[in-house]
């Protein structure tokens, strides 16, 4: 099915930008040291991995607990997941450059490289301890399979759930059940050995039993902040006018209200329990983030990931109303950037083995490496969205879905997808 004009061009418009985006980080090597720009795009990568994370977790979440609701919501996450193919082509230069260049983005890989105290990675004991789990052949099967899971589950719940658009059949339901039964524990460790191998790594002395839980909250976060925008888009231009109601809305809008308390919990279990138990291994990391202007982007993160959305979809008509929901969620897409940032940039040291300062240069490649990464995977959003039905037709729950309601604010009016 081809794409309609407005979408095609809306979708050529999108990676227009995106590949802008990325010639301007790639001239960044130009201007800047090498390891400021790649773990600048690291930080981009890593923003858009966690949103397609996200929505794949939401698709796994849906089928495993047989939701009624979501259905008609569903179908934009599968669009949304079509972009994971995308990701691996975009974080193939960091791979790349850890075998080209080793030491350049993991210092960990470059055995000579110098760490605190004249030492070298190689002579470390806390690596030597770890190099059976931190070394370049672990590093990039581990990374081809990473993708592998992400593309191939996201390639199993399109397929079976576009085939049932075609001809009905509740196999395809009962096939993407056990696809997501499965597929939830290889999602939930992939993601996690992701952000240890990825970010994690990056300070590998650093110990975090709760590093991949932060990682799956902001995964979820960042996937229901664009379903927002998705749905308020589709809402405004017409297609889910009648379809996607206020009940819906508000059901979208509370499961996030729900994920800003899960991250308060896990992001606060993580500073106490380093705070607590003050082993130098792990309060290191914490005490370089609380020097300098890091110490205010943590303050940011703290209010901002939790106070402002929280305090905010306290209030009623913020979780059903369109414009400040969007709004909102635009600030928590926002935040779990500036979060990535807080975890990935501090490891670019100064001559007296300092972070360097947020506010450099390093934030104009931030920018530039999430609008191209960005703009590809809108991309590949808008070239799937009229490859199907907007929502599943023929799934067995659409009419439990379509008369969800929000007994409050209903919305009158009926209209079929096309």
């Amino acid at each position: 099915m081809s794409a309609p004009a407005s979408t095609a061009s809306l979708a050529n418009k999108f990676l227009g930008a995106g590949l802008a985006g990325l010639a301007v980080t790639a001239l960044g090597l130009f201007v800047s040291p090498a390891q400021h720009v790649a773990l600048s795009y690291l930080v981009g990568v890593a923003y858009w991995v966690a949103i397609s994370v996200g929505m794949l977790l939401l698709i796994l979440i849906h089928h495993l607990t047989d939701a009624g609701w979501s259905t008609v919501i569903r179908r934009q996450y599968e669009h949304g997941i079509s972009a994971f193919k995308w990701l691996f082509v975009l974080f193939l230069p960091l791979l790349i450059s850890a075998w080209v260049k080793p030491g350049l983005v993991w210092p960990w890989m470059d055995l000579g490289h110098t760490i605190h105290g004249g030492h070298t990675v190689g002579a470390d004991p806390l690596y030597l301890k770890k190099a059976g789990f931190l070394n370049l052949n672990m590093f990039t099967g581990m990374t081809l399979g990473f993708f592998a899971v992400w593309t191939g589950l996201a390639w199993l719940l399109r397929k079976a759930s576009f085939s049932q658009d075609q001809d009905g059949d509740a196999k395809w339901t009962f096939m993407n059940r056990r696809t997501a039964a499965g597929g939830i524990v290889l999602t939930a460790l992939s993601l996690t050995f992701a952000a240890i191998y990825w970010m994690k790594s990056l300070e590998y002395h650093w110990f975090s039993t709760m590093y991949g839980v932060w990682f799956f909250a902001n995964c979820v976060r960042g996937g229901l902040a664009f379903a927002v925008f998705i749905t308020c888009w589709l809402y405004a231009r017409g297609d889910y006018k009648g379809i996607f109601n206020t009940g819906h809305f508000h059901a979208l809008v509370a499961l996030a209200f729900a994920f800003v308390v899960f991250w308060g919990y896990v992001t606060f279990s993580q500073y106490f329990l380093i705070w607590n138990a003050n082993v130098p291994e792990e309060t290191f990391w914490y005490n370089i983030r609380e020097s300098g202007d890091w110490w205010y982007v943590g303050m940011l993160i703290l209010f901002g990931h939790f106070f402002v959305p929280f305090l905010a979809w306290l209030y009623y008509p913020f979780k059903s109303n369109r414009k400040p929901a969007a709004i909102i969620s635009g600030w928590v897409a926002f935040i779990i950037l500036v979060d990535l940032c807080y975890n990935v940039l501090p490891a670019l040291k100064d001559a007296h083995d300092e972070p360097l300062p947020f506010l450099s240069i390093n934030l104009l490649w931030v920018l530039t490496s999430v609008i191209g990464v960005g703009g590809v995977c809108v991309w590949s959003y808008l070239r799937s969205l009229p490859t199907a039905k907007l929502i599943p037709i023929r799934d067995p729950r659409i009419v439990e879905s379509l008369t969800h309601h929000d007994a409050t604010a209903p919305e009158p009016g009926a209209a079929s997808a096309h």
